[in-house]
């Protein structure tokens, strides 16, 4: 943890502003591999494609 904090530190972030950066970069990826995953899924099964359109109509999202 401290190497990490002097690395993210050492371009003059305050230990707040290396903190909230390390943290919007572990929920950026996390929100992408779950992205992948969900993909990775519905690829893999038609239904849950199906429905994940349908739903996206609903919402109008979809013409």
């Amino acid at each position: 943890m401290d190497r990490a904090l002097a690395a993210l530190t050492a371009n003059g972030r305050t230990k707040t502003e290396a903190v909230r950066y390390a943290l919007l970069h572990a929920y950026r990826d996390e929100v992408i591999r779950q992205a992948r995953e969900d993909s990775e899924r519905l690829a893999a099964d038609p239904d849950d494609r199906a429905e994940m359109l349908a739903i996206q109509r609903f919402l109008g999202l979809l013409d």
